[in-house]
Order: structure tokens, then sequence, then C-alpha cells
């Protein structure tokens, strides 16, 4: 027989009193995850290259660099993938690029300031350009100088013209992103803060309108002065603006001193940076992407399947360690990047949909997963769906629920099986 509760009211209220503090540091600090949808990628190109069609240009120029190889169907038997062609073909003529960075950084160096500024105006009116026309892709924004001292001024600068310009030739694109780069200490992200305040209240824009990436390129982002991890403070120091945290491959490896021959995404310097920044953006809504590799697959047809396999091999290699985004550099890329990604997605489908097609309808099984291993697999399908890897029929078909409720089971709503079925 159990004895009487002990715990009376004013017990009960004290522990509340207690976690008060808690309570708001979770809800504030770790909110979950985003219900913005993450690109599989993100593709670079120097500020003054851009035009509308872009994008529709590399599309054309992935496939014509995948017929070099026989077509998709040979490349995917090439790098070791079993996707049907037609689903990355479809994918290349819809929608090449998720997310296209305008980099007036690295990609585009030094040049007088008169260009820089004509480029900054001419870059967001084509913007918009694209956008009205509906050739943009989802996600579209620039890369300016970082904060640093000798490129402060020229990339403030950049960032206002650019940001003013957007506004007067037809407002912000709903898929605005911009990256702030080299980041090397959390006051560099409130400075960043700062800008964005004041260009919100100059051009009328709704409070935390303007949000940005932190590229993660500098050994003081994982092990600070003090010995304190700056990458963890920079997002909550960012009040909420701060989208996602990129790792940049070269940069960060030449810091650390790391021979040019051996830079590499999968370099265990690298997977240590990653590892630190996904603890850090974990339960922060933060989006976490990997960096990129410059072997690109041009030139001699030897070298170019060479280069395909390695990129298809580091695309999955970070998809199986839970970083679902990447860079890439090239058009011939995008080939690899939508098999290797699509393979992922489609090879552990029918596992996952059965897991958590047994969870939803209390279906009793050899597995018996829990809430948080039902949200990682409708997040898992969720993200397939979400990049064109999976359809909307089989999907639903095979979890026997709408694409809304696993949507919102992705999101880690609601915690608990359903009761009934939700066909």
């Amino acid at each position: 027989m159990t004895g009487p509760a002990v715990l009376d009211d004013g017990a009960r209220s004290a522990v509340e009193v207690r976690l008060a503090a808690t309570d708001r540091l979770l809800a504030r600090a770790y909110p979950g995850p985003s219900p913005v949808r993450q690109p599989i990628h993100t593709a670079y190109v120097p500020a003054d290259a851009f035009t509308g069609e872009l994008a529709a240009d590399w599309g054309r120029k992935a496939l014509e660099a995948a017929r070099s190889a026989g077509g998709i169907d040979a490349l995917a038997t090439a790098i070791g993938v079993d996707v049907a062609a037609d689903l990355v073909e479809a994918k290349l003529a819809a929608e090449p690029i998720e997310d296209l960075r305008l980099d007036f950084e690295d990609g585009y160096g030094t040049r007088p300031d008169a260009e820089e500024d004509a480029d900054a105006v001419r870059a967001a009116r084509e913007v918009n350009r694209a956008v009205a026309a509906g050739s943009a892709p989802p996600f579209i924004g620039i890369r300016f100088k970082s904060l640093e001292a000798p490129t402060r001024a020229r990339g403030l600068r950049t960032l206002d013209l650019f940001i003013g310009s957007l506004v007067e030739s037809g407002g912000l694109p709903d898929g605005l992103v911009l990256t702030l780069p080299k980041v090397s200490t959390v006051a560099q992200v409130e400075a960043m803060v700062y800008v964005c305040e004041r260009l919100e209240a100059a051009h009328g824009l709704a409070p935390k309108r303007l949000r940005f990436e932190v590229q993660m390129e500098t050994p003081q982002l994982i092990l600070g002065a003090d010995g304190t991890v700056p990458c963890v403070q920079v997002i909550h120091a960012g009040g909420g603006r701060v989208s996602s945290l990129h790792y940049g491959t070269y940069d960060y490896s030449a810091s650390l001193g790391i021979a040019a021959a051996y830079q590499s995404m999968e370099h265990p310097a690298a997977d240590y940076a990653k590892s630190v920044m996904q603890v850090a953006v974990a339960g922060t809504g933060v989006h976490l992407s990997d960096g990129s590799t410059n072997i690109l697959p041009v030139g001699d047809p030897e070298h170019a399947v060479d280069a395909w396999k390695l990129h298809a091999r580091l695309v999955r290699r970070h998809l199986e360690r839970g970083i679902y985004q990447g860079w890439d550099l090239h058009p011939a890329q995008l080939p690899t990047r939508y098999l290797a990604t699509y393979a992922f997605y489609r090879d552990g489908f029918a596992a996952a949909a059965a897991r958590l097609r047994n969870y939803v309808h209390r279906i009793e099984s050899a597995i018996m997963d829990e809430p948080a291993t039902a949200k990682a697999l409708a997040d898992f399908i969720h993200r397939g769906l979400a990049c064109g890897a999976l359809t909307v029929a089989e999907v639903e078909s095979a979890v026997e629920i709408s694409v809304e409720q696993l949507r919102t089971l992705a999101l880690g709503r609601p915690t608990q099986p359903a009761k009934e079925s939700h066909v």
C-alpha cells in the first residue's frame, strides 16, 4: 500500500520558484527544431556573375556534365548508388539550386569601391527580378565581407546598399539569407545584431526580419581565449537572428596549419570542429552546414569520375553524421549532390516508414521506439520529402498519415503515439 503524499502545495510552489529561471532559459534558448525548411546545400557564385537565369543555367550545365559520364544512370552506377535517373533529372530541371549565395567575399575579392557599390545595387535588383520571374532559388542572399577591421567598412556598406536596393526594387524575398563570414568573437555577432536593428528601423521592416548565418572559419569560435566555447555563445548572443552555423573547410584548416594537400571535410580537425558545432546548435532551431570540397569534376574524364566519387562520398558522410547541408562550388557537383542525397533517403525510407507507421498506429513490432526516436524517424522522412528524394504518394502510403501530420511529428509534437489511425 502506497503511503500518503507529503509534498504539499507549498513544496510544489517552492520547486516552481526554484526552476522558474530554468524554464525561461529552456524556452528562450532551446525552442526546438525550426519550422523553416533547411536546404540540402548552398551554392556560391561571385556576386557580379549572378543573373536571374543562373539557377536554370546551372541545372543545364549539371545535366551536360552528367552526359559526359554517360548520363545520370551511368553516373549513379559509377559512384555506386542506386537512384532512378528521373528523380534527379526532374530536380535539376525544376529546382537545381536550393540555396544560392552571391559572394562579395573570397569569391569576389577586393575591387574599387565604386565597382562593388554598383554590383551590390545590381545584385539586389537582379535578385528581385528573379523572384518576380519565378526563377530564383527558394533561398538566396549574399555573403558580404567580414567584420574584421580591414574589411569591416566595406562589408557593412555592401550589406547596406544590398538591403536598401532590395527594399526599393520590390522588397525582401521570403527566402533572404545573409552570411557573416570569418567570425572570431561573440562581439562580432552582437555588432551584426545592432546593424540588423538599424537597417530594420531605417527601412520600416518588422523586428527580426533580418537573420544571418555565421560562418565558422576560425578556431577562436571553437575555443576562446578565456577557455569557453564561443560558437555556443554566438547563437544566443544573436537574439534569435542566427539561422545557421556553416563550417568553412579551407579557412579553418589553414588557420590550424594543416597542409593544403590534407585540407578536407573529413580531416579529424574538421570532424572535431563540426562535432562541437553540432552540440552547440542542438535544440536551438539553428541549422548546421558542412563545408565544401574544392576537387571539381571537370576536365579529364578519369579525374571527373574520381571527383564525383569523392563528392558523393563526402555528401553521404555528413548526412550519416546528422549534418543535412553542405556547400557546392560548381554546376558539375549538382548531379552527385542529388544522387548521394537521394540515395541516403531512399536507402533508409522503407525501414523508417515501417517503424514510424508502427509507432503512430500502435502496431506491435520487434522494435519498441520511444517518442524521441519517432521524431527522428519523421524528421528523416520529412527531409527526404522536402528535397524531392521521396514523393507525397509513397510517404502517405507507407506511413499512413498525411504530410502535415508527418511535419508535426518531425517538429516534436505530439510526443506520444496517436490513439487512433490517421489514414
